[in-house]
């Protein structure tokens, strides 16, 4: 409950300090709503779906936004010409000028945030502020269960492949892995997780399910852009709990010698580096973690931080 407070005490000092409860945000005429859509447009247009996605907001009060925007001759929202199924939003040389002003009006806001501080107070305001649009970014990822598929899974998977045939010496063949398909990682064979941000793709992670072997870990990739937002220990997290609900006792995994970050993630979370236990062609080394809850300790054993070291 502290920590609930102490967010919403956060929450409250921000929404007062950057202005968002006046009905006429930066001086605009116009409420935060409408201002931020405008300005999430930009110069080059927006597909709606991508404004909707980005901003959280559900679709009716998009569009709410939208007609308002409209009718003040701001924006216009248009069939995609490719699509006739996507809605996009486009700026008026109206909007584009109104634009321009709600972005000089953020950086006055922003200079009157910075100039009461010292040069000391500034900085660490504003290494806070990194700290915590990153924290907020991370805690914004979502993780869902989907076919691998799916659009998004494929997505995924080509950005993995790519980015293992620019590291690896000798390349990489899908084709030439233990898992060619990743339709081996379908339920009940196995569960293939997709990380969206902001609605897009961000990352994946499978779990291998074989009948008579311990669970694996596979394919497991961080989009570049979504990189220091703690989702490849989130994904190993969210895995080796799934793996243990389905009454497992042991999470394996192989890795190429070139992704030192991973083998680095793999050993600060619990994975032991065992001999070989598979023939995977781009695998140099193989670990092993021993998961799900552990056994109670026997009457007679000591316990607390007075027991033995075992």
């Amino acid at each position: 409950m502290d920590d609930i407070r102490r967010v919403r005490q956060f929450n409250r000092i921000v929404t007062e300090r950057v202005g968002v409860l006046h009905d006429q945000y930066l001086g605009s005429g116009r409420p935060v709503g409408e201002a931020r859509l405008l300005w999430e447009t930009g110069e080059q247009g927006q597909d709606v779906r991508v404004l909707r996605e980005r901003l959280g907001l559900d679709s009716g009060y998009v569009s709410r936004l939208l007609r308002v925007l409209e009718a003040d001759g701001l924006v216009t929202v248009e069939p995609h010409p490719a699509d006739g199924r996507v809605r996009t939003v486009r700026l008026t040389d109206a909007g584009r000028t109104e634009r321009r002003a709600l972005d000089s009006r953020s950086d006055a806001l922003a200079r009157s945030l910075l100039e009461p501080l010292d040069a000391d107070r500034r900085a660490r305001l504003l290494a806070s502020m990194t700290e915590v649009s990153r924290l907020l970014t991370a805690s914004a990822v979502t993780l869902e269960a989907v076919d691998p598929d799916h659009p998004d899974a494929q997505h995924c998977l080509h950005g993995y492949f790519t980015e293992l045939q620019d590291r690896f010496d000798t390349g990489f063949d899908p084709a030439r892995s233990l898992l060619p398909d990743a339709g081996g990682l379908r339920p009940p064979r196995g569960v293939f997780l997709v990380a969206r941000l902001h609605g897009e793709p961000a990352g994946c992670a499978g779990l291998k399910l074989p009948a008579d072997a311990p669970a694996e870990i596979k394919r497991m990739w961080v989009a570049p852009h979504a990189r220091g937002l703690g989702l490849a220990r989130r994904f190993l997290s969210e895995l080796e709990t799934r793996a243990a609900a389905l009454g497992r006792d042991v999470l394996r995994l192989d890795t190429n010698r070139a992704l030192d970050a991973a083998i680095g993630l793999y050993r600060s979370t619990g994975f032991q580096e065992v001999p070989a236990f598979n023939d995977e062609p781009y695998a140099h080394h193989w670990f092993e973690k021993r998961i799900g809850k552990e056994p109670p300790p026997l009457p007679h054993e000591a316990t607390g931080p007075g027991a033995p070291a075992p």
